[in-house]
């Protein structure tokens, strides 16, 4: 059984649950894209069991396999990962990864991806620093205030914050959990934000309790 997935994040939205409360949910569209088993590792010869899986470039999705693919994964494979498996399960070179146990509505998973990109930002967007007073003749303003002591010749500590470069950070959330998963559009509902900008590549993975 596979415990993480890798798919496109499309955008939010929100999705009207479906119980008599017809709750308002804000959820997190992924595009999961189209998965086949490229390869098998086995303990005997790699020292770990694990598959590889490789997600079909858009122009190729209306094609059957081929195994001239295998030839030249980079061509017809968007991106390639590994997943953990066991060595009991069953899985067939070129066959298509089926995460129908994975993808199951409200099962927790947590979702990686990479934050957005800020560029070059001030201590008080950066890390809630609330400045000075905006009256009174204050003239901190925005600005960090002071960054050191007199001794030791005044040097900075490591590890101050101070202005410099924000986002593009990986990130992990938990404790989310799978709205609704559509398996002929390979769509998938997750709730909540996520971390990444619409087109960036995110990880689902396992939930923790």
């Amino acid at each position: 059984m596979i415990e993480k997935l890798w798919g496109k994040k499309i955008g939010m939205t929100q999705f009207f649950s479906t119980d008599d409360q017809n709750k308002i949910i804000p959820v997190t569209v992924v595009d999961l894209g189209k998965y086949y088993i490229l390869q098998r590792k086995i303990t005997k010869h790699d020292g770990y069991e694990a598959i590889q899986i490789g997600c079909l470039r858009n122009k190729y999705l209306k094609m059957p396999f081929s195994l001239e693919w295998l030839k030249n994964k980079n061509r017809y494979f968007l991106f390639i990962k590994e997943i953990d498996c066991a060595e009991e399960d069953l899985f067939e070179i070129g066959s298509l990864l089926k995460a129908d146990n994975f993808l199951v509505i409200g099962k927790s998973v947590s979702v990686t991806g990479t934050t957005i990109g800020k560029g070059f930002q001030g201590v008080v967007k950066k890390y809630g620093f609330t400045g000075g007073r905006g009256s009174h003749g204050d003239k901190l303003g925005r600005g960090p205030g002071s960054l050191s002591g007199l001794r030791t010749c005044g040097r900075v500590f490591k590890g101050k914050k101070m202005p410099g470069h924000m986002g593009v950070n990986k990130k992990t959330i938990l404790g989310l959990k799978i709205v609704q998963y559509m398996p002929l559009d390979n769509i998938v509902l997750i709730s909540g934000p996520t971390p990444g900008k619409n087109g960036s590549f995110i990880m689902i993975g396992k939930g923790h309790k």
